[in-house]
């Protein structure tokens, strides 16, 4: 592992990181907030997913959540999106494809099944590298993302029901089988069986018998994807029919940005440090 940077920031230390993934092929890049209290011990870990055309750096620059995070004792780990490289197979004019838009999916189809596995990156390698290098409790552990970082969390939460303690998204992609901006990147990945697709949608995993305990889910009501790409009310019917525990929180005026996203950090972190306490 290499440390690309690290900065004092309320007490505690934001540090970016890059290393050699096997599973990516290539050198991933990610962020960590380790709070002042990881100097005395391990401490919870909240993984927090980005969505499309995002690296680590957008939420470490513009979600802020340091200052609760030092507060509430979390370290906060923010993954990269997708393999990027120069050998990394891309479609630079398609910002809905390729590197920034990794899906949270491991690809099985030539020429993405090599590097575009971020399923397995997320879940598996990356947190043994955290866990080998950072003062985390991993018995405490908590996801959250924005958009298809939501998206990458709610599935991730659903496959893995005993490793998350709790599972919360900003304007997350709900349904990307039949989302228009998620489809042909789900397709160019996993190919055209369209059964393969539904172990990366969390409304298809709820139906098909995962369950989770309770999910906080916020989304703007001027989000200009709402209606096209996120459709909550998916999910929400998905949660009703499986009895699971879903807080769908419409928020007025809101869009897709960022400014929404650090709007209602705090009501995210706050709810996930009650729920790793």
């Amino acid at each position: 592992m290499k440390v690309l940077s690290t900065s004092k920031s309320h007490g505690g230390i934001q540090g970016v990181y890059s290393h050699s993934s096997e599973v990516c092929a290539c050198e991933m890049t990610f962020a960590v907030f380790a709070p002042p209290q990881a100097v005395e011990g391990h401490v919870p870990v909240l993984w927090y997913l980005s969505g499309l055309t995002c690296t680590h750096a957008n939420v470490m620059d513009k979600g802020e959540y340091r200052r609760l995070a030092a507060e509430l004792g979390l370290v906060i780990v923010c993954p990269d999106t997708s393999p990027r490289g120069a050998d990394v197979p891309d479609e630079k004019d398609n910002w809905q494809f390729g590197c920034g838009a990794g899906f949270y999916v491991d690809a099985t189809q030539a020429p993405y099944a090599k590097n575009y596995r971020m399923y397995s990156y997320v879940a598996e390698e990356l947190p043994a590298l955290v866990a080998a290098n950072f003062p985390v409790d991993m018995s405490r552990q908590s996801i959250f993302g924005h958009s298809m970082g939501g998206h990458g969390a709610l599935t991730i939460a659903l496959r893995t029901p005993g490793r998350f303690r709790s599972c919360s998204a900003f304007a997350p992609i709900v349904q990307p089988t039949t989302a228009g901006w998620s489809r042909p990147a789900l397709e160019k990945y996993l190919g055209s069986d369209e059964n393969s697709w539904r172990a990366y949608d969390a409304t298809l995993l709820i139906e098909d018998g995962h369950r989770y305990g309770e999910l906080l889910v916020d989304q703007g009501t001027a989000d200009g994807f709402l209606q096209d790409g996120l459709r909550p009310w998916l999910l929400e019917e998905a949660c009703k029919k499986a009895g699971i525990a879903l807080t769908l929180r419409m928020q007025e005026g809101y869009d897709h940005s960022y400014n929404f996203i650090s709007t209602f950090m705090d009501d995210h972190l706050r709810w996930h440090a009650a729920r790793l306490a």
